[in-house]
């Protein structure tokens, strides 16, 4: 019987599995398909890797990571276990030259792209040598209903097939809702495969929402505070806001690079190495880098831009701390961001089914952005797991103990702003609408003249703007990408202006006025007067009444003081009732 830990010791230096890691090798070992979901950093590979060495003829790892082909197999080849890849970055004959090595039982672990499984060269190979076990790596890729489908690998179940022995297929990957999970399952056609699924927590990531309106500015003090010696990467959704960044950042004198898809391969690879070799501090991304990066010692993931879903944001944000120490994942959040990833779901050739899931995945992460709840746990219930806490103490949320209050009049004056704008404008011109702008556009279109016109000057413009995101995370707002966001209501918009919903947030992020003064104490009229309770609920249930037949907010119609003013000097004809505050002639007359 071949001693496992003396193997793992010899080759890969642990004394000791990680969480999951024994359980699949010794299943593999067994002759037994193998299904491993574990965070970044668990150590998929060793899962494949060490059976790899002890069974009898070769390993084929499938893998979607051209570019981090030749780094993995030169970390085998350190550790002294033999392997080769190819794929489409060596000619032909180098192609042949590796074929020949590999049918001379030359090595163990074979690394090769999915486009190159049906190539003639290829399956020419595989009737000539003695294939153990297929592994593949990134699984989530076969499922369409994952983050990063990729079609490429729908062509794994054909090539299995196609062997005239079927191997142990073992199939792993750090993101998989439960859903995915059973379609790699499927797919893969894997046999009562020996499943290891450990837990998506990851204890020593921090987890923080920022929502400011100078991104650079955030940026640049952030890393001049926090971890000043340490490496961090920055996401950006863009090549164009990849470049502009990490030139802003070397300018200010942080050593950056930036890496996206349209750069030159070999600018790519020399940005990559200085990363992970620690020549430069941060590198500046689109999501084209990281899948399968090892650097263990990446201290924190900027997401200057806002993913698609939670297994992308899930999956990056997890490049942070796979040593285990303490590291930062921080998502910069703005509502330019939902309308860009928008727009490329409406602008994408999909099937309705497909362009539905994907709409719902974006909207679960616009909802992690806006929760108060505790952030590890709305991470970890995407991912089916069961939680049994409330708080984790150690994300942005838990660790923010400021006030909530309620701000339901808030929302129902910009509700019924966007009401009174007919749903044909932006945020931008909503919120100077509600701060009553003078700016030459409100003026021109004659929004200044609406009853929603300088409503909320007291607010900060982005106090303004966050409670407006807060509305459009909870489905009380929609933002419609046409030719230029919009700003829509929605079915649940009514739960709010027929005061049946309440809504809260935090004191501080709204950058509040001083809290208002409420009964007997902030009221010069209760002070002097008590006024008529029953008759103050009856007009109250007319108040209901009328702004639900007009569809306005319930304080569009009076506000509750002018209804305690109503319920105290009973007003019986027109002179009267004008004096009563907040009744105008307009409002008389209605």
């Amino acid at each position: 019987m071949v001693d496992i830990a003396k193997v793992l010791k010899k080759y890969f230096g642990y004394s000791e599995f990680k969480n999951g890691q024994e359980e699949l090798v010794r299943g593999v070992l067994a002759g037994k398909d193998a299904l491993g979901i574990m965070p970044t950093g668990g150590g998929k590979s060793l899962c494949y890797q060490l059976p790899a060495v002890l069974m009898r003829g070769i390993t084929i790892v499938i893998s979607p990571l051209i570019s981090l082909m030749k780094d993995q197999v030169d970390s085998l080849n350190e550790i002294g276990i033999p392997g080769t890849y190819i794929n489409s970055t060596l000619d032909h004959n180098e192609v042949c030259k590796r074929l020949n090595l590999i049918k001379d039982g030359r090595y163990k672990i074979i690394y090769v792209a999915p486009e190159r499984l049906n190539t003639y060269l290829f399956t020419d190979l595989t009737r000539e040598v003695d294939i153990t076990m297929v592994a593949v790596d990134e699984a989530h890729c076969i499922s369409q209903w994952g983050h990063d489908f990729r079609p490429s690998y729908l062509e794994i179940p054909g090539f299995i097939n196609s062997l005239a022995r079927r191997p142990i297929v073992a199939a792993y990957t750090a993101t998989a809702t439960l859903k995915v999970t059973e379609e790699i399952k499927g797919l893969l056609r894997l046999k009562n495969p020996v499943e290891s699924i450990v837990g998506f927590d990851r204890p020593n990531l921090l987890y923080r929402i920022v929502k400011v309106s100078d991104k650079l500015s955030y940026v640049i003090d952030y890393m001049e505070s926090n971890f000043i010696k340490e490496s961090g990467i920055i996401y950006c959704a863009t090549r164009k806001t990849v470049e502009s960044l990490a030139d802003r950042l070397k300018d200010i004198g942080i050593s950056a690079v930036g890496y996206h898809g349209g750069m030159p391969s070999d600018i790519r690879k020399r940005h990559q190495d200085a990363f992970v070799f620690g020549k430069v501090r941060v590198i500046v991304a689109t999501n084209a880098f990281g899948m399968g990066i090892d650097k263990p010692d990446v201290r924190f993931v900027i997401h200057y831009n806002m993913p698609q879903n939670m297994e992308s944001y899930y999956q990056e944000a997890g490049r942070a701390g796979r040593d285990g120490e303490p590291s930062d994942c921080i998502l910069m959040y703005s509502p330019a961001d939902i309308v860009k990833q928008k727009f490329l779901i409406e602008n994408s050739s999909l099937s309705q089914e497909r362009e539905t899931l994907l709409y719902e995945n974006l909207q679960y992460l616009i909802d992690y952005c806006h929760t108060d709840k505790c952030l590890r746990k709305t991470i970890l219930e995407y991912f089916n797991e069961d939680v049994n806490f409330d708080s984790c103490d150690n994300c942005g949320n838990c660790l923010d103990k400021s006030e909530r209050v309620d701000i339901t009049i808030e929302a129902q004056k910009i509700l019924s702003c966007i009401y009174r704008m007919r749903e044909g404008y932006g945020i931008t011109l909503v919120v100077q609408v509600l701060r009553g702008s003078k700016n030459k556009r409100v003026l021109s279109l004659g929004l200044d003249e609406l009853s929603t016109y300088n409503i909320m000057d007291e607010y900060s413009e982005p106090a303004i703007k966050d409670i407006i995101m807060t509305l459009v995370s909870k489905g009380h707002i929609d933002i419609t990408a046409d030719r230029y966001p919009v700003l829509k209501l929605t079915p649940k918009s009514w739960q709010i202006l027929k005061d049946r919903e309440k809504v809260y947030h935090k004191r501080e992020a709204l950058e509040m006025p001083a809290p208002r003064k409420s009964g007997k104490e902030g009221n010069a009229l209760d002070q002097d007067h008590d006024y008529d309770e029953k008759l103050f609920e009856k007009l109250r249930k007319l108040r209901y009444d009328l702004a639900t037949k007009k569809e306005l907010a319930a304080y569009m119609v009076f506000h509750d003081s002018a209804l305690k003013e109503m319920a105290t000097y009973f007003p019986q004809d027109k002179k009267s009732f004008l004096k009563v505050k907040g009744v105008g002639s307009r409002k008389y007359e209605s």
